[in-house]
């Protein structure tokens, strides 16, 4: 009988796999994500979806919804209670004092638009994610012109509850 050989998995997809953990602690249904920053393969910080610290969670106070307009005339509900697991993710390296400057972010999907900018001037040099967000445009081409490697795991756009 053949032994099966383990075959570890490749640092992407442990720290990827890390990622999908630290979403389990996220406190808004609508998207619960997680985040992890890494550099010379070593975790630095994660963040997850979460009120900020001390306010009421979705998950205790039900969501605070409000609907954006897009340049297409569409519609789209998004709740504005919680901190994104990027900016929580950068947040607890600038509270802990962890330069993340040269590292990657894994995340579950593209970071929109203002976890953009903030990955940017960070210094992140490359961001990993499982699947595409749906209104990806405006970070994809931001990342694009500030030199940051845009990596996806699946081409699928990640599907949450948007109404």
């Amino acid at each position: 009988m053949a032994e099966t050989v383990y075959q570890r998995p490749s640092w992407d997809e442990y720290f990827m796999e890390v990622c999908d953990a630290i979403a389990k602690r996220a406190t808004c249904d609508r998207g619960r994500s997680g985040c992890v920053i890494a550099k010379d393969n070593q975790l630095l910080v994660t963040g997850y979806v979460g009120a900020p610290s001390g306010l009421p969670h979705c998950d205790e106070a039900g969501h605070q919804l409000k609907q954006m307009v897009h340049e297409d005339g569409t519609i789209t509900t998004h709740c504005v209670r919680t901190v994104h697991a990027e900016q929580n993710a950068i947040c607890q390296a600038a509270k802990r004092g962890i330069a993340i400057g040269g590292a990657t972010l894994y995340c579950r999907m593209t970071p929109c638009r203002t976890c953009a900018m903030l990955i940017i001037n960070c210094g992140i040099v490359r961001v990993v994610c499982q699947r595409r967000y749906h209104d990806a445009g405006d970070s994809e081409a931001m990342f694009k012109m500030a030199g940051i490697s845009l990596e996806y795991i699946s081409q699928e756009i990640q599907e949450y509850d948007r109404q």
